[in-house]
């Protein structure tokens, strides 16, 4: 599966997306197509406020999330502030963009997406390409 966060290209790719060694994101392609499976557990101060499992919100402590899907995007939201936690959409040659996004990693870290870029504590990554090789995304 190719998954493209900000502008950075990971191909070949097992379908997770592992941040500071953790999987906190597993994106699983449906076989008779549309949006796939999407499960993320969203962390805050040692605690998951929210989840996603199957595409669908789990957990929502205090229903301070949405999520808006249709068969090319899932978008999720804080209530509140309006934030996009996690923006992503399925393009026609089925490479999966997320391309806005901000949340914390279990290690309560500020993981940033924007469509140029893709931020961790001190390390940014622009444009590029990996080959993952049927591997995890791991960002660190």
């Amino acid at each position: 599966m190719d998954i493209q966060i900000g502008s950075h290209l990971y191909r070949n790719s097992n379908g997770t997306i592992e941040i500071e060694g953790v999987p906190q994101i597993d994106i699983e392609p449906r076989a008779s197509g549309g949006f796939p499976k999407v499960n993320f557990a969203l962390f805050e101060k040692g605690k998951m406020p929210a989840k996603l499992t199957n595409s669908t919100l789990a957990i929502n402590e205090g229903q301070a999330y949405s999520l808006e899907k249709s068969l090319t995007s899932l978008v999720m939201r804080h209530r509140d502030s309006g934030k996009e936690i996690l923006h992503m959409t399925l393009e026609e040659n089925g490479r999966l963009v997320i391309s806005h996004g901000e949340f914390y990693t279990l290690k309560g870290h500020t993981f940033t997406i924007t469509p140029s870029e893709w931020t961790l504590e001190h390390t940014t990554v622009q444009d590029g390409e990996t080959d993952l090789k049927g591997k995890a995304v791991s960002l660190e």
